[in-house]
């Protein structure tokens, strides 16, 4: 009994350390590599296994790349993959790009891989051009009539210019500006929509793919329509403003005139107020001018002859009004 106990524990640790081995010894995985006629050794699989690689990862992009008649070595996409990198796209690109003849070497293609971008996409775009469709775009020509204006963009990926290069969103734009300069430079709208490959050559002509990672191969207008009168709406707006303007000029005229008539109706009640003040202090003189001797009776009876004869004429002249001015009072002696 003691035997069989013996022999199961034994069984049992060997089938153990078996798979350890295996764990750390892919042996299927180079069994397959040595099939395909690539060389690696066993060491070279543990070696992976101790420093976190997944030799899979390495070994069948390696194979692929292999049987592509690729020159790559396991150095390289193992260290690409401790960069971050994927080594299986990368490998991809490689493939696709040397069945189209596009010349990518293994340095370049990790380069483009690990600044963020598809390189297989890109190897591809550069093979099958993309269409990029620009949002609406709204222009005014010379007699301020709107366009609205859509564009299709086809691209072509630039593997040159893939790292550092600017994106679809600067392709976007730039095409967006080029149409409205090219709209505006226009006369009228009429002329646009007569001939819309004026835009596209136009633009086209201003070499808006420089610095970018594609290479422009043509932009189509897709669609051209026709909005608002923006000139007249301008000239409405103007109009509107000049009105405003004017009136509120009128009303600060209109207020500096009432302004100055409550000046001048306080100025001339000032005045009469003061002439009466001196009329009422005329027989008080006059009186005084008595006492003191510096006034005769007859200068006095003379003064009111000519007081008198004033009236009269006075009353002669207001014959329509009907009334008569009062005399003054004497003075009291």
């Amino acid at each position: 009994m003691g035997g069989l106990i013996g022999s199961g524990f034994l069984l049992v640790l060997l089938v153990v350390l078996v798979m350890v081995f295996l764990h750390f010894v892919p042996l299927g995985l180079w069994i397959s590599a040595m099939a395909a006629d690539v060389k690696i050794s066993i060491i070279t699989l543990v070696g992976m296994r101790m420093r976190r690689v997944p030799p899979s990862g390495i070994i069948l992009p390696l194979i692929k790349a292999n049987k592509a008649g690729l020159d790559v070595s396991v150095n390289q996409l193992e260290a690409h993959y401790l960069a971050g990198g994927n080594v299986d796209k990368v490998v991809d690109a490689l493939i696709a790009a040397h069945r189209a003849q596009i010349p990518l070497p293994f340095e370049r293609s990790a380069a483009i891989d690990l600044a963020g971008r598809d390189v297989l996409e890109a190897v591809q775009m550069s093979v099958n051009p993309k269409v990029i469709e620009t949002p609406i775009v709204s222009a005014v020509a010379g007699n301020g009539i709107e366009l609205k204006i859509k564009a299709r963009v086809t691209v072509r990926a630039n593997i040159d210019r893939l790292v550092g290069g600017a994106g679809e969103p600067t392709i976007i734009a730039r095409v967006g500006e080029g149409i409205v300069t090219t709209v505006g430079s226009s006369e009228s709208h009429n002329d646009v929509l007569a001939n819309p490959d004026d835009i596209s050559k136009t633009v086209l002509g201003k070499g808006l793919d420089a610095g970018t990672a594609f290479e422009i191969l043509s932009i189509d207008i897709a669609d051209v329509d026709v909005g608002r009168n923006i000139g007249a709406e301008l000239q409405t707006d103007q109009a509107e403003a000049d009105k405003r303007i004017a009136q509120a000029k009128a009303e600060e005229r209109r207020a500096m005139a009432v302004a100055k008539e409550q000046e001048m109706k306080a100025y001339t009640q000032e005045m009469e107020a003061r002439v009466v003040e001196a009329q009422a202090e005329v027989p008080h003189a006059m009186a005084q001018a008595l006492r003191e001797g510096r006034l005769g009776v007859m200068d006095y009876y003379n003064l009111n002859n000519v007081q008198a004869d004033t009236d009269m004429r006075r009353a002669i002249g207001s014959t329509g009004s009907g009334t008569v001015p009062p005399a003054p009072s004497a003075p009291e002696k």
